[in-house]
């Protein structure tokens, strides 16, 4: 008896709780039910109005349950509620009015209401309003990278309300700037168009143009009467001008059904081929029509017989174009509107083909800081030894397995790019002497003989590497410092790598200048470098100094393969990649000068970015022009661009 009179009283507190109170959110919902529970995309919309102008505090929290699809009704009184998936098939419910417990419910009592997609999206536009004002800035950046991805005409007074509270100085700039695009596509006063289409003149943003672009987009019109006033003309044309071709003006009258189609001859072959008759054609022997006279007399009797659509003369033809005029007319209504759009396009055209040239010149920079951390080592065997080493770029490549190898050890990127840089100059600088102790030395003033030796240890050296690492390219990576880039705006910007490769490559000319004018070893290399036999009366070892200075050449490419690691894939043969740019860099430069060095790799640098903005889709090409370039360009300084001078220049 007891235990009865205990269950009732639990199920009566349980009936008691899932009574919700009414309250105005739920009386907004009721007076939409139907229509919410209908889900409809195209009647949807006033009940999605109706919650979001309700300005009542819980309207963000219904319409986001609703597109979760955690919105439920309870089909016994109607009430809607949130709900929440529970163990099995049981609905926890809360009241929308108060966030209060409603009880719980088996899903076979309720009915979960499902908006598909298009509604979702109806609702996310919604709550923009509400997402715009979040406390949270996360939640706002997701609002504007909401509306920038879909801008609608919905959006734009919402965000314009949230501009006046918003603290955040970042996003209160993105949110003038986003509400200036919506004002040029979407407000319906001019003024304000027009103030925000100048407003943005100086902004080089591939969505500002994507904005204006359509303003100042025409459709050719043809009219039979006068141009209507109302209309936004761009231009008027006249028929057999540049602009618009007579045969063109005409298809445009028989497309708007203005003028009959033109006769052509296909049309007249199927109609005396329809209308063969006993082996003629309108009295026309069919034997006779392969001719055109014989076919224009058989079709002329067909269109006298009404057999035929009539063919109309020049003088027709031309008459019909007079009486008629044609005219280009913008999509966009307001001339005002299409003049200053016209007129700020105009703008930023010419500072987006400044900036295309600002971008150009630094990405051609950073080539050409590329090429001379490639080639200065070069310069140094090459132009001060004349040396012809084909190896180097393998000395290049070395440097960025030391890299790699590195990297396997420390992990900490930037602390195994602080042991590499040296560690790799050290590898090279070895192996550099070694080369020169066990192969160099006997080959001096046999140049082809040291190309070919050289060119067997750049083989060498390649399969060693792949016997070690493989095949496969090797990671070397960069610091997390070194990610992204630096982004001036949409068209300039250039990778935080290249800039650290510049500033590496003026280093070591700083370096390289330091070594060769204030110390004995650039003192004793510049002596042999002008005069061999006269160095060596004076005590200096020539051996010596071209061990050193060849040592020294390899060491600084090991350095450059590591830098040049960083961007590129590390391979056995990423030397070869830059070989041929570094002798091209040192003979067009000037042999022996570093500044000579320094020049070439800039005039590579460019002439290359610059040839392959002229033709971007064939690299082989803009190499191939680059190469002849140079060859026509030796020919009228054959001692490069900073030649050197005295006993040094006729040796």
């Amino acid at each position: 008896m007891i235990r009865s009179i205990l269950a009732s009283l639990a199920f009566l507190a349980s009936t008691i709780t899932a009574i919700a109170q009414a309250g105005p959110m739920q009386d907004v919902l009721q007076e939409h039910a139907d229509i919410i529970i209908e889900s409809s995309r195209t009647s949807i919309a006033p009940a999605i109005a109706a919650i979001a102008d309700s300005r009542l505090p819980q309207a963000q929290d219904v319409l986001q349950a609703w597109q979760a699809k955690e919105m439920w009704q309870r089909p016994s009184d109607g009430l809607f509620f949130r709900g929440e998936q529970m163990d099995g098939k049981i609905i926890r419910l809360t009241d929308f009015d108060s966030g209060e417990p409603a009880g719980e419910a088996p899903s076979s009592e309720l009915e979960q209401i499902k908006p598909n997609s298009g509604i979702r999206a109806l609702i996310a536009i919604a709550l923009v309003q509400f997402q715009l004002s979040d406390p949270d800035p996360a939640k706002r950046a997701d609002a504007l990278i909401s509306i920038e991805r879909d801008p609608k005409s919905a959006a734009l007074a919402p965000l314009r309300a949230s501009i006046e509270g918003e603290t955040d100085a970042v996003l209160r700039a993105k949110k003038l700037r986003l509400e200036r695009l919506l004002t040029i596509a979407f407000d319906e006063t001019e003024a304000a168009r027009i103030a925000a289409i100048e407003a943005m003149s100086t902004d080089l943003g591939v969505d500002v143009r994507a904005t204006l672009n359509p303003l100042v987009v025409s459709t050719l019109r043809v009219f039979e009467d006068e141009i209507p006033a109302s209309l936004n003309v761009a231009r008027i044309l006249a028929p057999g001008s540049d602009a618009l071709p007579e045969a063109q003006a005409y298809e445009l009258l028989v497309a708007e059904d203005l003028a009959p189609a033109r006769i052509g001859a296909d049309h007249i072959r199927e109609t005396l081929a329809a209308n063969i008759d006993a082996g003629s054609v309108a009295g026309v022997a069919v034997a006779q029509l392969g001719s055109e006279a014989a076919r224009g007399r058989a079709y002329a009797a067909l269109v006298a017989a009404d057999k035929a659509a009539p063919m109309l003369s020049e003088e027709e033809v031309g008459a019909l174009l007079d009486a008629h005029q044609f005219a280009e007319i913008y999509r966009e209504p307001s001339a005002a509107v299409t003049t200053a759009a016209s007129k700020v396009l105009t703008r930023i055209e010419m500072r987006v083909g400044l900036n295309q040239a600002i971008d150009l010149s630094l990405d051609a920079l950073s080539l050409a800081s590329i090429y001379f951390l490639a080639a200065i080592g070069l310069a140094i065997t090459f132009g001060v030894m004349g040396v012809i080493n084909m190896a180097h770029g393998e000395f290049i490549m070395m440097g960025a397995y030391t890299g790699y190898a590195v990297q396997q050890i420390i992990p900490n990127h930037t602390a195994s790019i602080l042991v590499a840089i040296p560690l790799a100059f050290a590898v090279t600088f070895a192996a550099g002497v070694a080369m020169e102790r066990l192969v160099i030395r006997w080959l001096y003033n046999r140049p082809l003989e040291t190309l070919l030796a050289t060119f067997g240890i750049s083989i060498a050296l390649q399969q060693l590497a792949k016997n070690i690492f493989g095949t496969q390219a090797r990671p070397l990576t960069s610091p997390d410092w070194l990610n992204g880039a630096w982004v001036v705006n949409d068209i300039v910007s250039i990778s935080y790598i290249r800039i650290a490769i510049f500033f590496l490559a003026l280093i070591f000319l700083g370096v390289f200048l330091f070594i060769m004018r204030r110390t004995r070893l650039g003192l004793e290399t510049r002596a042999v470098t002008q005069n061999r036999r006269m160095a060596a009366s004076m005590g200096i070892n020539p051996n010596r100094v071209n061990m050193l200075t060849f040592g020294l050449g390899s060491g600084i490419a090991g350095i450059a393969g590591v830098a040049i690691g960083l961007f590129a894939k590390v391979t056995s043969e990423m030397g070869t990649d830059y070989i041929v740019q570094s002798f091209m860099t040192v003979v067009v430069g000037g042999v022996g000068n570093v500044f000579g060095t320094l020049a070439g790799a800039a005039m590579i640098g460019f002439l290359q970015k610059g040839i392959e903005w002229f033709n971007p889709s064939n690299t082989l090409a803009a190499q191939t022009y680059m190469i002849v370039f140079i060859i026509l360009f030796i020919q009228i300084r054959p001692r490069g661009i900073v030649a050197l001078r005295g006993r040094a220049a006729g040796d």
